[in-house]
């Protein structure tokens, strides 16, 4: 069997997020989907991403072939389609799997979009476009397990439909939803030292004197190389990255998975913080995203909550998106930082490569300095970003390579359009 997963016309719509990663390589839940996949039984993964992350995820996942416009298929090989927006939980993942059991042609939909599929007797073309993956299914007469809604009005397809990444607050939202089973899965597959009911341990973890934790609400999972101070609290379910480093007088709790290599401080929440990025110091971070390379300095804080307890409804590229939700916090991109005491308002979405100042009302383009306090907005130039990629690879002992330079670029050029329609007075 060989596995495809592909980018599809939606994944746009998880900017800021998705936007220096392929949408599998999004962490929800303490998981990615592209490690769900490396889990199953596969001769071969073919990822089709956006043309900027080609290089970049073909350096992160060396045994995948890495392609963007089309991928080359060998065509007497089952199929599996994977949609790269599919919610990584342990649940896609039994379903996944069920699929591959059955051995059948089948297609399964989350609107009109294919969530995910299987071709064994029907030959799927080589090479094939992530655009035309739906149109193969339909041509084919394929089986279909989930009508589009938009054709069937209630469809008798899933009674359960697929999960689906649609915007950045849906990490969040399934962050919550999704981190019982996915850490159950983890301490399942595992080799832990459970040390206290609920507590479970990688190899050379250290843990400070005057250690709190609580498991009532779920496990705690602490991987290899991570290291928590004295006098933290720590409250489950909670997924510790491997060489994570949690500072004294922390409080870690309610669903927060910490990538490997972050160094977090101060109250964390119901939040997500991709591999390499810095918390350290004091301050409250509640059900957010964070993107890897980031840093937040001393006091920053953001909101989680409206003063009128209301809903939170979300802007993103100027359309208006309502969350469903009553807590949701910040959306950060790659590389971008904060100063101290930042403080940032409820439901904000900060682009890549950003300089946040003061108080931040407002959505924040990608590559400014935003000191919208004192009336400034400006450009931030690439090169900038460039020069301060590489002293901060240097102190994790990452080399700085060609692809991550060009990936900086490629960003800068991709958004270009904020910086001109963010309503804000850029001063260049």
């Amino acid at each position: 069997m060989q596995i495809l997963v592909f980018e599809d016309r939606r994944v746009d719509r998880l900017f800021p997020s998705a936007c220096a990663r392929p949408a599998y390589a999004l962490t929800c839940a303490g998981e990615t989907l592209g490690e769900w996949l490396d889990r199953l039984n596969s001769r071969s993964v073919v990822a089709l991403v956006r043309p900027h992350l080609q290089s970049v995820a073909a350096a992160a996942r060396p045994a995948w072939q890495v392609s963007s416009g089309s991928a080359a298929l060998e065509g007497a090989e089952p199929t599996l389609f994977v949609n790269a927006r599919l919610v990584p939980s342990a649940g896609s993942f039994r379903r996944l799997s069920r699929i591959v059991a059955e051995g059948r042609d089948c297609v399964h939909w989350s609107g009109e979009d294919v969530a995910c599929g299987y071709a064994v007797a029907t030959k799927p073309p080589s090479p094939i476009e992530a655009a035309r993956i739906g149109d193969f299914f339909r041509l084919a007469g394929v089986e279909a397990a989930g009508q589009p809604q938009a054709a069937v009005a209630g469809s008798p397809g899933e009674a359960d439909p697929w999960p689906m990444l649609e915007y950045p607050h849906d990490i969040v939202r399934h962050n919550l939803s999704s981190f019982s089973e996915n850490v159950e899965a983890r301490i399942a597959r595992g080799s832990y030292q459970q040390l206290r009911d609920g507590l479970f341990v990688a190899e050379n973890v250290k843990l400070g004197e005057y250690l709190t934790v609580d498991c009532s609400t779920g496990p705690i999972v602490i991987e290899s190389g991570a290291s928590v101070g004295p006098y933290c609290f720590l409250r489950g379910p909670a997924v510790i990255g491997a060489g994570a480093r949690i500072i004294e007088h922390s409080a870690i709790k309610d669903s927060v998975s910490l990538g490997h290599t972050t160094k977090v401080g101060g109250e964390v929440e119901a939040s997500v913080i991709e591999p390499f990025t810095n918390k350290q110091h004091y301050g409250f971070l509640g059900h957010s995203y964070l993107g890897s390379w980031i840093n937040l300095g001393a006091g920053t804080c953001n909101s989680d909550l409206k003063n009128t307890y209301g809903e939170v409804k979300m802007e993103y590229r100027g359309k208006k998106v309502s969350t469903g939700m009553q807590f949701i916090g910040c959306i950060i991109g790659d590389y971008s930082k904060s100063a101290i005491n930042t403080g940032i308002f409820t439901g904000k979405s900060i682009g890549v490569c950003s300089m946040l100042y003061g108080f931040v009302t407002t959505n924040v383009p990608s590559f400014v300095n935003y000191a919208r306090l004192f009336g400034q907005v400006t450009e931030l130039p690439v090169e900038v970003m460039v020069s301060t990629q590489k002293r901060m690879f240097a102190r994790r002992n990452v080399e700085q390579r060609d692809h991550d330079i060009r990936l900086l670029h490629d960003m800068y050029d991709l958004t270009r359009d904020e910086r001109t329609l963010a309503g804000e007075p850029l001063s260049l």
